[in-house]
């Protein structure tokens, strides 16, 4: 199990519209096994690339259906909008609401190189959009309203 360091709020690797992946290698095999160990050793339920300081277009998700993992994902389709709380991993503590699509279409490659599409709902769809707003140097903090700390582990 390999587990990095989360880069936090502040650091550059955060802004940058991360590169798209033009091979999978077992480099990127190996990324990605690292994110997987990375957002699960710290609880999450998504973890981008530039996050543990690497800027390529590929995330994972896990919600608790099982894990996702996507390489030069991007949204097709988004339907419907839903305000609710969110936090970050490189923003420890901090919360805010934020307005996102309810339902998305999104399409990417998994990692062996096939093309991959998944239809999400609710919160999946929500940390979807989260993971990939990161590929472009999007964090929560700009899409959100009434931005707050909270107590650690709340």
């Amino acid at each position: 199990m390999a587990v990095f360091k989360i880069v936090l709020y502040g650091d550059e690797v955060l802004r940058e519209k991360a590169r798209p992946v033009a091979k999978i290698t077992p480099n990127i095999h190996k990324l990605l096994d690292n994110m997987r160990d990375t957002m699960y050793h710290a609880r999450g339920v998504g973890l981008a690339a530039p996050q543990i300081g690497v800027s390529k277009r590929v995330i994972v998700v896990d919600t608790g259906e099982g894990l996702i993992e996507l390489i030069n994902p991007e949204i097709v389709e988004a339907r419907g909008e839903e305000t609710d709380t969110e936090g970050c991993l490189s923003l420890p503590n901090v919360v805010g609401e934020v307005t996102r699509a309810t339902e998305v279409r999104v399409k990417g490659l998994d990692r062996h190189g096939n093309p991959v599409e998944h239809h999400a709902r609710g919160f999946l769809a929500r940390a979807l959009q989260h993971e990939i707003d990161h590929l472009d140097g999007i964090l929560f903090i700009d899409r959100a309203v009434r931005i707050r700390r909270v107590k650690p582990g709340a």
